[in-house]
């Protein structure tokens, strides 16, 4: 300890921790800010198209949109999340995932409708995972035709060429280019800041849009489209989720401090910017946000504007290999191959298959809506079940982990959820023109999870009743022991109770055991990472075997040979690299039997026969690798 009084000790605290946070800060700005960054470019003209029911818009419409937009990053983004949700952190990590786990642990139990919530929000995060570099980039590049009209045929191929581009370079990481991502939003937020500004001070009448009077006039003026302004006003908090699911990167506080003094500032001012242009000018709606500037900005605009997109949308892309990531150590999706594309970051991983799948979808939606303005009625849905998803666990953790009174909890988040119900309903009128695309993929991820999860019990049920207690098999192979090899013989096992297969067919027909013989059971914990010094318990069994449980956090990439070199600690000393790994290999078929339908059972089957093999997941030397096969029914 030291001798130094109190108060120098925090004054020196308080100045070595004052830069490294600053830093936090400016560098949430270019990864977490992205999506709801680029919001101005169509947010506000879809909100009010639909208000401009005459030949041109009122002064009243453009104050009450306005002002709807602006009430709504403050009850939705700053009150619900930046203040209440980022209260709610699994040892610093945050998201709907984590989320799902702290109300478990609140609860005192596993599965059920939490996890049921988590599965929807998840599936429903890989509807917005497509849509949002779709429109995203579509929106940038229209400011084309703003340019010169001809440009029209080029906005198309022009996005397809950038995203492609942004899904090619994927399995590269992002450690390469994530330092220029902070310097290039911070400028595009300095740069919407003073587009905006400078049409204020040409007319301040829109500073009334502080008013949320203005809001409730324009809906009561307009009931017979007043979902309809409000489905266009949601897509100024697109992205709002990300503030909570980035909050392990960057910490709580970082991400506090840059959205109050930089990205909402800047919103706010584009917004009330967009509104003061077309009181002067209403033929403006047609693209509010670039007619802001002069002609002569508008190529460096779009440039800008086009960067910004992209880095939106790889926050996104990058949301999505964790989010599955995750999925995966819950049960909820069969392995895939992550790679890590950093040696210092854990957070920056690539899966393969997730990229191509999401690259195709976002194909499929540029070329099906092929403007930003159509893409806007696909957008919102999956966002908006996600924040009400939040909404509901909110609900729960506050009451039964932080014990908040039943009367705060209700008046509270009562309010954000009637709001968010409203947004709900706004956003189903988009169903028929495109609101349909994000439940499908939605219906379509929560399908795959849930038969996986089903298939899985299943299929363990099923080796349990046919299986042999481990204890009890070492104990009559000590009586009557095999003929032993000289080496080290690794059995991964499903579950620490059992036998696994592979060893059963190792002696079937080989008849030999080695001299060392480990088993190791991988499990997933309930927290993003666990200390090398939590991660192992070691056991000794009958017939000199070592008996290994390995955990590893859900942010976390399982390593069975790191696991075996920590268990040197435990007396058991091995080469991870020079062992004998035995697997079983499981070749499923369906069966009338079973209690899935049969077309569960074929899709159970084909996302087991994609899996991605147990020697990349668990990173184990593929040359050492011994796999013996069977046969079962699901």
């Amino acid at each position: 300890m030291t001798d130094r009084p109190f108060e120098e000790v925090g004054d020196s605290d308080r100045a070595s921790r004052q830069p490294a946070r600053l830093g936090l800060v400016f560098g949430s700005i270019g990864v977490v800010f992205g999506d709801i960054g680029t919001s101005p470019l169509y947010a506000l003209r879809e909100a009010l198209s639909h208000a401009a029911t005459g030949e041109a818009v009122s002064r009243l419409d453009v104050l009450g949109v306005v002002s709807l937009l602006l009430w709504s990053l403050i009850i939705i983004v700053t009150f619900k999340y930046v203040y209440l949700l980022m209260r709610a952190d699994n040892k610093g990590e945050g998201g709907l995932l984590a989320l799902v786990t702290l109300v478990e642990h609140a609860l005192g139990k596993r599965g059920g409708p939490t996890l049921l919530l988590g599965i929807v929000g998840a599936a429903f995060f890989f509807g917005d995972a497509m849509i949002t570099p779709a429109i995203s980039v579509l929106s940038a590049i229209e400011g084309l035709k703003i340019i010169n009209p001809r440009f029209e045929d080029f906005v198309v191929p022009l996005t397809l060429a950038v995203l492609a581009t942004l899904f090619a370079v994927q399995f590269r990481g992002t450690a390469g280019v994530a330092k220029f991502f902070a310097p290039v939003t911070t400028l595009w937020f300095a740069v919407i800041a003073i587009m905006g500004l400078s049409h204020v001070i040409h007319d301040p009448e829109i500073l009334f849009a502080f008013n949320p009077a203005y809001g409730f006039v324009i809906l009561s003026h307009h009931t017979g489209i007043a979902f309809l302004i409000m489905g266009g006003v949601f897509l100024a908090v697109t992205g709002a989720e990300a503030l909570y699911a980035d909050m392990g990167h960057f910490g709580k506080t970082p991400i506090r401090i840059a959205w109050l003094t930089v990205v909402l500032p800047a919103l706010v001012l584009n917004y009330l910017g967009q509104g003061a242009l077309i009181y002067s000018n209403p033929n403006a709606l047609a693209n509010p946000f670039y007619l802001m500037v002069p002609p002569w900005a508008l190529i460096p605009l779009v440039a800008l504007a086009t960067l910004v997109t992209v880095i939106a949308s790889q926050a996104v892309i990058t949301g999505a290999f964790s989010v599955t990531q995750q999925a995966i150590h819950l049960g909820l999706l069969p392995r895939m191959n992550i790679s890590h594309t950093s040696e210092t970051e854990h957070g920056q991983i690539y899966i393969s298959q997730i990229n191509w799948i999401l690259f195709l979808g976002v194909t499929f939606l540029v070329l099906t809506f092929r403007s930003s303005s159509a893409l806007a009625a696909a957008y919102g849905i999956a966002v908006n079940t996600a924040m009400i998803i939040d909404t509901f666990l909110a609900i729960i953790f506050f009451r039964a982990a932080l014990r908040w009174p039943v009367a705060v909890v209700g008046l509270t988040f009562g309010f954000i959820l009637s709001i968010e119900l409203t947004f709900f309903t706004a956003n189903g009128y988009k169903i028929v023109s495109g609101g349909y695309v994000p439940i499908l993929i939605g219906i379509t991820v929560i399908t795959i999870m849930l038969t996986w999860r089903r298939g899985r019990e299943a299929l363990a049920q099923k080796l349990r009743r046919d299986s042999v207690e481990l204890k009890g098999l070492l104990e009559s192979l000590e009586r009557k022991p095999p003929v032993r090899v000289a080496g080290e013989g690794i059995f991964l096992v499903t579950d620490p109770i059992y036998a696994p297969s592979a060893l059963l067919h190792n002696l079937k027909h080989n008849r030999v055991l080695h001299d060392t013989l480990v088993f190791i059971h991988v499990s997933t914990a309930d927290e993003p990472r666990v200390p090398n010094a939590e991660r192992l318990e070691v056991a000794r069994l009958p017939l000199d075997a070592w008996l290994i449980k390995a955990k590893f956090g859900f942010m976390e990439t399982p390593n069975v040979p790191a696991a075996l070199r920590l268990a040197r600690m435990e007396g058991l000393d091995i080469d991870p690299r020079t062992a004998s790994y035995f697997l079983g290999r499981r070749a499923i078929r369906t069966s009338v039997r079973s209690s899935l339908p049969f077309w569960q059972q074929r899709l159970f089957i084909m996302l087991a026969n994609q899996s991605s093999r147990a020697t990349g997941f668990y990173r184990i030397p593929p040359e050492r690798v011994v796999e013996l096969g069977m046969q079962l029914s699901v």
